[in-house]
């Protein structure tokens, strides 16, 4: 992540920060907020009175009311091999696996229309209703994580699949239609324009400086915490209040090289941060995206290109301004956010998390 200047202590006056990996523009506003530390979620996922033994179609035992599964996580400890994580086909999809693909070399500027052809995959992140990824420990975390590698792996397999996009939406409000904690992918036969301007944003970047803009080191007060291969930040143009990043440190263009020791890594840090989100802004209805680059990328553009996971906890709702220019208005000040993330203490991390050390 570029290394910006972030001042301190904030400024009490509106600020425009441009957000150069995604080259966009981000009002910052502390004026249309209370102060940072007050933000609480007023409509919390977990409801205290909600009835934690109910279970739907996601739940062991249900399988048969669920769409076709495409394969499980096995639970070796348990001698009826019980799953631990399956990933079906989503009920609902936005894309068809069933009809003819568009030869993707046929694609032009002046294209308009292609066929629905993609993929929509459901994750079964446990087989517990009451669990939530950040219940899992860090280990169990990554192996959600290697669950994502080996579907996106086998997307990627399909010629006229461009891109793949996993996401999870945590809450109603944030877009989950079950309860039961899940995250999706959605294989696309495109390259959707906000990647190929964070591509070329990225490039523009690497040409002027040589470096990756992911790969330098950002502002020690922007930072949260790390671990052996990643840093968790809140971004210096963040388009949303207590948004946070969490970057791989080694170059990396593509999510699915990720190995398993990486893989456990990053989820002792996400569920860190999840639980610091959780705790400091009353379990917040979230977003987490993947932010990869394409399937089929220019190899002059690996050595700029770089993944990350972006954590977007449902604090605030978009309206018409943002709609209208796509430049969002953040009331918080992205070092006040990172200040009060550093000082959440959470008691049970992953021991490859140092909390402390930023």
């Amino acid at each position: 992540m570029a290394s910006q200047p972030a001042s301190s202590p904030s400024p009490q006056n509106p600020e425009l920060r441009k957000d150069k990996i995604n080259n966009k523009w981000v009002i910052f506003s502390p004026a249309r907020s209370k102060r940072p530390s007050d933000f609480k979620s007023k409509s919390p996922v977990t409801d205290p009175n909600q009835n934690q033994s109910q279970e739907c179609p996601f739940c062991i035992g249900h399988e048969h009311e669920c769409a076709p599964e495409i394969f499980r996580v096995l639970d070796e400890s348990d001698s009826h091999s019980k799953w631990r994580i399956r990933v079906i086909q989503n009920l609902y999809p936005a894309l068809s696996r069933d009809i003819e693909p568009h030869n993707p070399g046929s694609l032009d500027m002046d294209c308009r229309v292609v066929a629905g052809y993609g993929f929509h995959d459901v994750v079964i992140e446990t087989p517990t209703h009451p669990v939530h990824l950040s219940d899992l420990p860090g280990s169990g975390v990554g192996e959600v994580l290697m669950a994502y590698k080996k579907r996106v792996l086998q997307l990627a397999s399909f010629d006229a699949i461009q891109y793949i996009q996993v996401f999870k939406n945590h809450g109603a409000s944030a877009g989950a239609s079950m309860s039961h904690s899940h995250s999706q992918i959605i294989a696309l036969p495109i390259v959707p324009p906000s990647i190929s301007t964070r591509l070329a944003a990225m490039k523009d970047h690497f040409e002027q400086t040589g470096k990756c803009i992911l790969c330098e080191k950002p502002p020690q007060e922007l930072l949260i915490s790390e671990s052996r291969y990643f840093i968790s930040v809140v971004p210096f143009a963040a388009s949303y209040a207590f948004e946070i990043w969490i970057i791989p440190r080694y170059h990396s263009p593509h999510f699915h090289d990720i190995d398993r020791e990486k893989a456990d890594d990053l989820g002792g840090l996400l569920k860190l941060m999840l639980k610091k989100m959780g705790l400091q802004l009353n379990n917040p209805p979230f977003n987490y995206m993947i932010h990869t680059s394409p399937l089929r990328i220019d190899d002059s553009q690996l050595s700029c290109s770089h993944w990350f996971l972006q954590i977007v906890p449902q604090l605030t709702v978009l309206a018409g301004f943002e709609v209208a220019t796509g430049c969002h208005i953040n009331p918080v000040f992205p070092q006040d956010a990172a200040n009060i993330f550093r000082q959440v203490h959470v008691q049970d991390t992953n021991e490859n998390t140092n909390e402390n050390k930023c």
